[in-house]
């Protein structure tokens, strides 16, 4: 139950930025829901898709789908009121990062995938939706730019991989991840902190 609400925290703060982005490049109401959803339901669709899980998650509990047009619809309409959130958006999108990673990590190893195929299902279900994001706004993606943001996920996943390896309890292992992703990406945030570009 804690998992699943901080999953929805975490798709509402996805479907928040996805909006803002299209609010950016003057988009019509329509290009800011799609981006809304896309964001918050993208990297969650891409992992049951290569999972062979049909339908995917947003499909079998439209919670996910009705929670992200309505987010996406009052960025839109009320975007100039709910300025003072741009900043602790940042914090819940760190939230749902660490959230999302722990449930894709978690459902490739349900599914029988070894570590590596297990912690990159992990890093797309949090990751692939922002991806989509950037691209449908015609922007680098975030990923690919001087930011703690995959590999933060990829930590995460990694630790979940070995947590489960040791037979720690699964709600404890999850927690411990999520918390790991989160603390590292604020950190991040706060800090400024990169990864390095390669050498001029």
């Amino acid at each position: 139950m804690l998992l699943y609400s901080l999953d929805l925290l975490g798709t509402a703060a996805f479907a928040a930025s996805g909006a803002w982005a299209g609010i950016r490049r003057k988009m019509d109401l329509f290009g800011v829901l799609v981006l809304g959803v896309v964001t918050a339901t993208g990297g969650g669709t891409l992992r049951d898709i290569l999972l062979g899980d049909f339908p995917p998650f947003s499909f079998k509990d439209e919670t996910y789908l009705y929670l992200s047009l309505a987010v996406a619809l009052a960025v839109f309409f009320l975007h100039r009121r709910l300025e003072f959130l741009r900043h602790p958006l940042l914090y819940f999108d760190a939230v749902g990062l660490g959230t999302f990673v722990v449930i894709g990590t978690s459902k490739a190893l349900a599914f029988g995938l070894g570590p590596l195929g297990a912690i990159l299902m992990g890093v797309t279900t949090a990751t692939a939706g922002g991806v989509v994001r950037d691209v449908l706004a015609n922007q680098v993606p975030l990923i690919l730019r001087r930011e703690v943001y995959a590999s933060a996920c990829a930590i995460g996943g990694l630790l979940l991989v070995v947590l489960h390896a040791l037979a720690v309890s699964p709600p404890l292992a999850a927690l411990a991840a999520a918390f790991t992703v989160t603390a590292l990406r604020l950190l991040a945030i706060r800090n400024a902190w990169a990864l390095p570009r390669a050498p001029q």
